[in-house]
């Protein structure tokens, strides 16, 4: 049957230019199980890189006699192969599908194979094998090759009507300014000198995803997975910090149940050594938990960026912070993006930001690439005031979701005893003098003629 498959192949990228173009990007000659049926695919594929056409017979014929790797036995077999690729009449959609599934199936195969060699070598680490297994399970024809402004327009206009998938806070300013939430494959970054509350904040939007319903994973390098636990537990039990320790057992465990059935959601916490691990690390992490687990996040959080490590450079690199840090932000960036998730993460001011009221972009520890690689932004402030209000400012720095000009300073309650972040009245709003207006949509804007209101093109 894997022969009658791989024949058909044969005979369909021969005589079927259309086919030919959409599958021959994802065969691979290892996936060819005959020997001769595989020199015959090298020869095809060779000839479609060198001259983008289709090759004859006669083509593959000549070239296959050039080979000097084959003896007198094969190449006739070889000729009675060419010879025998006649026309044949077969569904398109089907002959697709079929030739995807085999190589699926392939890919599999041979990635079990390779797994099992791995596994009896002593040589080789078997830390490579989820990711094998991975990437052949991944298998899959993919003819996107980019978006053709004119021709894809339908899809464009739909993709601006289709409503985002965000993860939304619980937090009514934070929504405002990202308009509705933090979309995927976003880095999303917190600035806060020491104490302020970086940790707090990321636990606190942990929890409200999880009440969601949703999976997420939290990547700590500087706290024990305990401890940051421990701080889900004071914001979700709704139990001061302190008192925790002290909790019953009965009513620990009523309390954790309870919280069962609020939610459908999963809640991974994950501790590294600090400045130990890269985005290299978290991916095969994503991976263990998949396989492992059936685990897939919905959100990640990493606490926190500046004590992460960077993939390109080693521990004992003398590149600059500047470069360093940057490599980081790109690096945890490119992972949201292959993950399809948001990530939030934080830094640290420069100790002239530490005590400012007015902290800016240009407070960045560091590096200043990593605001030039975040797509959201922001610093958390407190000062005496502030604090003695239970209450912490927000100043948006950098936002690719809004106008970070609007809404841009606004203060959120904060009760550090439970981990809790909390929306406060309308009139705290009111104090800060340049949070920005909210743009106004009125019934006269709205009645006027598209014509008009685009007069540069003619309809």
């Amino acid at each position: 049957m894997m022969e009658r498959v791989e024949f058909l192949i044969l005979k369909s990228l021969v005589n079927d230019k259309e086919y030919l173009r959409k599958v021959i990007p994802f065969i691979k000659k290892e996936y060819f199980e005959d020997n001769i049926q595989r020199i015959v695919f090298e020869e095809i594929s060779n000839f479609v890189d060198n001259y983008n056409e289709v090759p004859t017979t006669e083509v593959l014929l000549i070239e296959c006699q050039k080979r000097t790797d084959i003896n007198q036995s094969e190449y006739v077999e070889i000729c009675n192969v060419i010879n025998n690729l006649d026309p044949i009449k077969t569904e398109e959609q089907w002959l697709i599908d079929t030739t995807e599934k085999w190589c699926r199936d392939r890919a599999i195969y041979l990635a079990l194979i390779e797994s099992i060699q791995i596994a009896d070598s002593e040589e080789k680490s078997r830390d490579s094998i989820p990711s094998i297994l991975q990437d052949a399970l991944a298998v899959s024809f993919d003819n996107h090759v980019g978006h053709d402004y004119l021709n894809d327009y339908k899809e464009r206009y739909e993709f601006y009507r289709k409503k985002e998938d965000k993860i939304e806070f619980d937090l009514e300013y934070f929504n405002k300014i990202t308009k509705g939430g933090l979309p995927n494959k976003t880095l999303n970054v917190a600035l806060a000198g020491t104490g302020v509350g970086k940790s707090l904040f990321m636990c606190h939007v942990a929890s409200s995803v999880l009440l969601q319903g949703r999976n997420v994973l939290y990547i700590t390098l500087e706290m024990a997975e305990e401890r940051i636990a421990e701080r889900i537990d004071a914001n979700l039990l709704n139990v001061n910090i302190k008192d925790i320790s002290e909790l019953p057992k009965s009513i620990f465990d009523n309390k954790i149940n309870g919280l069962h059935k609020k939610t459908q959601g999963t809640l991974i916490i994950k501790e590294y050594p600090t400045a130990s691990a890269h985005a290299g690390h978290f991916k095969a992490l994503l991976n263990e938990l998949a396989l492992k687990k059936s685990f897939r996040p919905d959100i990640i959080f990493i606490d926190y960026l500046n004590i992460c490590a960077s993939s390109r450079y080693r521990g004992n690199s003398t590149v600059n912070s500047y470069s360093y840090i940057k490599a980081i932000a790109e690096e945890l960036r490119g992972l949201a993006v292959e993950a399809n998730v948001p990530i939030v993460s934080a830094t640290q001011t420069t100790r002239s930001g530490y005590g400012s009221s007015d902290v800016e972009l240009t407070d960045t520890s560091e590096s200043f690439g990593l605001p030039a690689t975040a797509d959201l932004m922001f610093a958390l402030i407190s000062t005496d005031d502030l604090e003695g209000l239970g209450q912490i400012m927000v100043k948006q720095l950098k936002n690719r979701y809004n106008d970070p000009t609007i809404n841009k300073r606004f203060v959120i309650g904060i009760d550090r005893s439970k981990m809790r972040l909390f929306d406060v009245e309308q009139s705290a709003q009111d104090d800060i003098l340049d949070k920005g207006k909210e743009e106004e949509y009125t019934y006269k804007e709205k009645s006027t003629n598209l014509k008009e209101k685009f007069g540069a093109f003619s309809f």
